[in-house]
């Protein structure tokens, strides 16, 4: 059987503000688009593989599940990396965990986050590259270049393999200068590397146990210790932290004596930076691709994206401007590729900015920060029907509650009742509380939390229906800040911890 291996741990930094680190790129619908370049993947391929097999970040599981329903993609295997270690780790516990079922099983191997503009051509390759993993080649799709482009890797082809469009694997080349990427362009024979891949699962471990058995030992013993749950398969921390970070290229394309490379011409971009959003979004004839707010005049090249608020552009030349609610991205368009440099300096400074958007998608619903001050902030909670906030309590604030909409059940100590619109209750600092939707539309209630430390490590939670721990999500306790400041910094007020 076929098993598409959906990647799906990428950071987007490139793509910043849109794609930050708790909504990475792949978890976004981009442009005019319906649906999140995940999504997209997964339905490329749905109908002529098995379920998937998604390979994701532990603090990104409740948007691939919530993803995956909403696209009505059943049956999918969530594997929680404890910590990314790129592809060749990845692949290998999905290779472990395909052979438990299908020793026989082939894996598509697709990052979660390209966009493929002829999918039926993708389709046709697919077909082909399935006949050659049948005869133990590996094979990677590799793109058909049509400019000298320096942002991506290269692979070269060598002789032909009879009766297909596959050559032999020669060897990769990393991200080449102009003049080299214009001799490659040239000679016909280089690619570029798509990170697309297909071979028997079986093949794939054998290879790695030949040419990186470090990395293969460790996700046998990861795999044998995996924690197995209704919705998530995890591995234990101990079992994973000692993996090599390793793609599949370094690991075992460029070792094997087996890889094959089938051309594809379908329309692809990895979608890596803002001028390749550019190069896919619709222009006007000045070269202009402009969505939103926007009132422009003597634009040229330009790729403007409004937010929540009107952009007044005038007499620009091949900028990228992107603005979201928290943050503002003006950049020269031929400087894209340094943009995830932006979001690192942010992370050494604890910028939230860096982690996540006002609007924060959570389990429950969502919450967004609408106001931050000296003792206080202000949020607005959407919780969706059926959904619950965790059963809690808080050491150092308390919280008023006021529902704008819907009716939601509210437990306070050992009471529980109804609010409706227009009715508000306090939560006192210390007591046990929690929200919960019963109805069928959502419950949106604006809360008021007050107190001299409004940190995320200010939390006991007793019960959580979706399986996070009593004091909090392990990705929020990495953003804290020292407990007890008596300065609170951006990133201590912004996460919720409900």
């Amino acid at each position: 059987m076929l098993i598409p291996v959906v990647l799906a741990g990428g950071a987007g930094t490139r793509l910043w503000p849109l794609s930050r680190a708790a909504l990475p790129k792949q978890f976004i619908a981009f442009s005019d688009r319906e649906r999140t370049l995940f999504q997209e993947t997964l339905l490329r391929v749905d109908g002529i593989a098995g379920a998937p097999v998604v390979v994701c970040n532990e603090r990104h599981r409740f948007l691939a599940a919530e993803q995956l329903r909403q696209v009505d993609i059943a049956g999918a295997r969530i594997l929680l990396e404890p910590a990314p270690r790129n592809t060749a780790p990845a692949t290998a516990l999905a290779a472990l965990e395909a052979t438990q079922s299908d020793p026989d099983a082939a894996l598509l191997v697709l990052p979660s986050d390209h966009l493929i503009g002829f999918p039926e051509r993708l389709l046709a390759a697919i077909g082909e590259a399935e006949k050659l993993a049948k005869n133990d080649y590996l094979v990677t799709f590799g793109i058909v270049p049509d400019a000298p482009a320096t942002g991506y890797g290269y692979i070269a082809s060598g002789e032909n393999l009879a009766g297909t469009s596959a050559g032999k694997l020669d060897h990769f080349v990393e991200k080449p200068d102009a003049a080299k990427a214009q001799s490659f362009l040239d000679s016909g024979d280089y690619y570029w590397n798509s990170g697309m891949f297909l071979f028997s699962a079986r093949n794939y471990l054998i290879e790695l146990e030949r040419h990186a058995p470090d990395i293969l030992a460790v996700c046998r013993r990861a795999h044998e210790k995996i924690q197995r749950g209704e919705d998530f398969n995890r591995y234990p921390d101990d079992a994973f932290a000692a993996c090599r970070g390793l793609s599949i290229d370094y690991a075992v394309m460029e070792h094997t004596g087996s890889g094959a490379v089938i051309p594809l011409d379908a329309g692809w971009s990895d979608l890596g930076a803002w001028d390749a959003i550019w190069s896919n979004t619709r222009q006007d004839a000045l070269g202009n691709s402009v969505s939103g707010d926007v009132i422009s005049r003597d634009l040229g090249g330009c790729h403007i994206q409004a937010g929540e608020r009107l952009i007044a552009a005038l007499g620009l030349r091949d900028l990228l401007i992107i603005d979201t609610a928290d943050a503002l991205l003006v950049a020269d368009r031929a400087r894209a590729q340094e943009v995830g440099e932006i979001v690192r300096e942010m992370q050494r400074e604890a910028r939230t900015e860096a982690e996540h958007h006002r609007l924060v998608q959570r389990p429950w619903g969502s919450y967004e920060s609408l106001a931050v001050g000296s003792g206080f902030q202000v949020k607005h909670l959407i919780v969706n029907p059926g959904a619950a906030l965790s059963l809690q309590k808080h050491k150092h604030r308390a919280e008023h509650w006021t529902v704008v909409r819907g009716r939601g059940v509210v437990t306070c100590g050992d009471r529980e009742f109804v609010l409706g619109v227009n009715e508000s209750t306090m939560i006192p600092l210390g007591s046990k509380h929690r929200l919960r939707n019963d109805g069928e539309e959502p419950v949106e209630i604006i809360e008021v939390q007050l107190g001299d430390y409004l940190g995320e490590d200010d939390i006991i939670r007793y019960e959580d229906r979706y399986g996070r721990g009593p004091v909090g999500e392990a990705d929020e306790a990495e953003l804290r800040g020292p407990r007890g400041s008596t300065r609170m910094s951006r990133l201590e007020v912004s996460e919720t911890s409900k």
